[in-house]
């Protein structure tokens, strides 16, 4: 069974308020489970966030004039 977290504590991973994750919830755009009237997130649903809004580095320029 994957562990639950609770809002405060994905807020801790994310590094923001509480609030940020509660809209993440109420827009529908994170996984998240209810359990009686508390709102839980999987810790895969938090790694999933994070990568799919990961921006790569862009590559080095070349120096010099492109002729």
């Amino acid at each position: 069974m994957e562990r639950l977290i609770s809002v405060d504590a994905a807020a801790e991973i994310l590094g923001t308020s509480a609030r940020f994750p509660r809209r993440l919830i109420a827009e529908r755009r994170i996984r998240f489970v209810r359990v009686g009237r508390h709102v839980r997130i999987p810790e895969s649903a938090i790694t999933e966030y994070i990568e799919a809004r990961t921006v790569p580095p862009l590559a080095p320029r070349r120096a010099g004039w492109a002729a």
